[in-house]
């Protein structure tokens, strides 16, 4: 583990959030020791929408990262933070090319996958717009498909290896899996995306990973 204590590091967190699944994966992969506070996104109308947490991330979003006395909110930004910070146990390659493949594919995902399928987009599916069900899970395998094709041809390339980026995982994973996760809750076909399923399986079989996943974490709820 990192020589930092785990009271330095403060994840707020969701058991089901993507995002926050994201960053526990790299704190995992990072050795670094972390403490969480859940913040449940649903009971009682979703503890996000607190003041005390509005205080700590004005957009009522996780995950937020404390550490020491710094706040630092978006995953992408929680990751880059950690990289710069805990240089030990690198998510990024060492050369440029490396460091934008792998970036790119993450902020992919993050941008362009995960922020049609989040919460708050369900939630207005359904009661901005009076979708039903079946429409809701169909507009979460649109575009969810729409972008693990990009993906998927990304991950054609040389470049990959065991994982999105060679034969170490990288931030490009931490990002994949969970996307991969949302997929699965929402009956999302796969079929047509062999190496994202084997890499995504790949990842699954590591300690990091699996005890950053949804399920195992204190707060998860059946």
């Amino acid at each position: 583990m990192s020589n930092e204590s785990d009271d330095s590091v403060l994840l707020y967190s969701y058991w089901r959030s993507s995002s926050a699944y994201r960053v526990r994966i790299a704190l995992n992969l990072k050795q670094i020791g972390y403490r969480q506070k859940y913040i449940h996104l649903v009971r009682d109308g979703g503890e996000q929408n607190t003041p005390g947490y509005r205080a700590i991330n004005p957009l009522g979003l996780v995950p937020a990262l404390v550490h020491r006395d710094r706040t630092i909110v978006q995953s992408m930004a929680i990751c880059e933070y950690l990289e710069e910070a805990f240089p030990a146990h690198p998510l990024l390659p060492e050369d440029p090319a490396g460091r934008a493949r792998v970036r790119g594919i993450a902020q992919s995902i993050a941008s362009e996958i995960q922020p049609l399928n989040n919460l708050g987009v369900t939630n207005y599916l359904r009661d901005g717009l009076h979708q039903d069900q079946a429409a809701i899970s169909e507009w979460h395998a649109h575009w969810i498909a729409r972008g693990f094709s990009a993906v998927e041809s990304w991950l054609s390339d040389p470049g990959s290896g065991l994982y999105c980026h060679g034969d170490v995982p990288t931030l490009a994973d931490c990002f994949l899996v969970p996307q991969v996760y949302n997929a699965e809750r929402v009956s999302c076909d796969l079929g047509p995306f062999p190496i994202i399923r084997r890499i995504a399986g790949q990842c699954r079989s590591l300690p990091a990973f699996e005890r950053a996943a949804p399920g195992n974490q204190a707060d998860a709820v059946n």
